[in-house]
């Protein structure tokens, strides 16, 4: 019997390791075709200084994500109905089998949509890909319940490194395969993910690199008492916002098209999202634009009480400059412009103090109606835009879109709440709306708070109002969606 457990434990060593160096190293590899599509196709690679298609002809913008969802719409339609389908990853830990060369072209499809725009997650492909890498381990080993190593946890545990190495965050990583796949947490399935998850993401960073995915450099330096009571009231909403982007997500998936009704519903997708990002281009991509908008909302007339400070360089990459950057080069006024360009026009009036000219545009309270108008058409063109794709037949995930979605909400509420509580940052609103939007929409409060503090690499003082947000959010999304089915 000792022997066996000893036996056990070392086949489990091993998966750890060789599974998730092969899982961070398709991760890494995965997000270095994702630039090089951006690059391609858009002609900029996102990153801390160009987290989004800003500056990008609004005439390429539409080209690029209607022919990646064209092209992309003709692949997924022969792979749906002229060979094998790709299982989802929960059917696969249920014991579906992943056909090899579909699941690889399936990831690269779904790396590929986002690359040129299309409004989707991408944090789906590297699941897929750990749990393909995982079944094929299990099969060449010979692993199975009569050696004791329990299949579906090594495939949950592969998947979950997955994600836990395209994002450089282990915990989450380790958080999803047990809360959201395997239902269960028990020590041996906690230690197996986190070890997993680990590899994966240290073995992806060699490859491309580390980066905070986003800047909350704006974000006062310490939690407070009104931001516990704001943690409250945001995730309250949160809940309510994420449980109705949890059943439009779902209904999204069930209604796809089975049959030719992708090869003309994707590329409308496509086009609609183009059209859309002609005048809100921070709706292309996963969501990183949207949610750094929010992240990004500082005003410097009441920061000082706050303490919040943001350097040159944050306000210069700043999507409020990047759009305002816009606006300016394309020759649009105040006077002459429309909508969201009248809005974003209105920004650029003049520089702040301590700034070099055109270093970055700085937030008035003069401004903030229009800022909350643009955080609010941001929260609901980027929501639209996602179900639509979804709703089209394209595969991906709602994570990033979810994490967008709540820090637009969380900044939009943390304009009004700064107004009463000066020592409050809007930035620190925006991450607790973030963190409490996704557990709601996930229904995973630990990996969704998780995932949030690892991609802002946020001080530890601010797990505990973000944690009390996602309880709330979660316990509120979970009412709401319980009554629904009644």
């Amino acid at each position: 019997m000792r022997n066996a457990n000893a036996r056990r434990l070392g086949w489990l060593a091993g998966a750890t390791v060789i599974l998730g160096m092969l899982i961070g190293a398709g991760a890494g590899l995965l997000t270095l075709l994702l630039y090089g599509v951006e690059k391609l196709m858009l002609g900029y690679v996102e990153g801390a200084g160009q987290p989004g298609p800003f500056g990008v002809p609004a005439v390429r913008r539409v080209i690029s994500v209607t022919l990646g969802l064209t092209f992309a719409s003709v692949i997924w339609y022969l792979l749906r109905t002229k060979t094998t389908r790709v299982p989802s990853v929960k059917k696969a830990v249920s014991g579906a089998q992943m056909p090899i060369w579909q699941t690889m072209l399936h990831v690269v499809l779904q790396i590929f949509i986002v690359g040129t725009g299309a409004s989707i997650g991408r944090e789906v492909a590297p699941r897929e890909l750990g749990a393909m890498l995982a079944q094929r381990f299990c099969d060449l080993f010979h692993l199975d319940a009569e050696h004791g190593i329990d299949r579906h946890m090594v495939v949950a545990v592969a998947a979950g490194a997955g994600l836990g190495g395209v994002y450089n965050a282990p915990l989450a990583g380790m958080f999803f395969a047990i809360e959201i796949l395997l239902a269960d947490v028990t020590l041996e399935k906690a230690a197996f993910g986190l070890g997993m998850s680990s590899v994966a993401a240290f073995t992806a960073t060699l490859i491309k690199g580390h980066h905070t995915f986003y800047d909350i450099t704006a974000m006062q330096p310490e939690s407070t008492p009104s931001l516990m009571l704001f943690a409250l009231l945001c995730g309250m909403a949160c809940g309510a916002a994420g449980a109705l982007f949890r059943k439009g997500s779902s209904w999204a998936e069930s209604h796809k098209p089975d049959g030719k009704g992708i090869l003309w519903q994707m590329p409308l997708a496509g086009l609609i999202t183009g059209l859309l990002a002609v005048f809100v281009p921070q709706v292309m991509g996963n969501g990183r634009a949207a949610a750094q908008l929010g992240f990004s909302t500082f005003i410097p007339q009441i920061a000082g009480d706050s303490g919040a400070v943001q350097s040159q360089a944050s306000t210069a990459a700043s999507p409020w400059t990047l759009l305002a950057n816009e606006i300016s080069t394309t020759g649009r006024t105040a006077s002459t412009g429309t909508g969201v360009h009248s809005w974003i026009d209105s920004l650029a009036n003049g520089w702040g103090t301590g700034f070099a000219p055109n270093a970055g545009t700085v937030l008035t309270m003069n401004h903030v109606g229009a800022i909350a108008g643009i955080l609010a058409l941001t929260f609901a063109a980027k929501a639209f835009a996602t179900l639509m794709t979804i709703r089209s037949g394209a595969s991906g995930g709602v994570l990033q879109p979810g994490i967008a979605l709540g820090s637009t909400l969380g900044a939009l509420l943390g304009l009004v709440w700064i107004v009463a509580f000066p020592v409050d940052s809007v930035t620190a609103c925006a991450l607790i709306g973030a963190a409490a939007l996704l557990a709601a929409s996930q229904q995973a409060p630990l990996m969704a708070m998780c995932l949030v503090m690892e991609l802002t690499e946020s001080p530890i003082t601010f797990f505990v109002p973000v944690g009390c947000a996602v309880a709330v959010s979660a316990l509120v999304s979970k009412w709401l969606l319980t009554r629904s089915q009644r």
